[in-house]
């Protein structure tokens, strides 16, 4: 009965740290691609324009990435 216990107590606190890390983890990906999509305009306006094409798409996939994190934060 006390090794349930312990395991119920370790499942509890690895499922608190996920929450903790999913939230992390989303707003660290929000604030590289706000960052990402600054410097693709950067880039554009220096006529840099496969360059900005190409950070525009690392932004894209970063939103894309948080996406999939908000929703398993929902399924916790």
């Amino acid at each position: 009965m006390g090794e349930n216990n312990c395991c119920k107590s370790d499942k509890e606190k690895d499922i608190e740290t996920l929450k903790i890390l999913l939230a992390h983890w989303i707003e660290h990906n929000n604030s590289h691609e706000e960052g990402f999509r600054e410097w693709a305009d950067k880039a554009k306006n220096l006529g840099k324009t496969e360059v900005s094409e190409l950070i525009s798409k690392a932004a894209d996939s970063l939103k894309a990435a948080s996406d999939y994190l908000l929703e398993a934060k929902k399924h916790i």
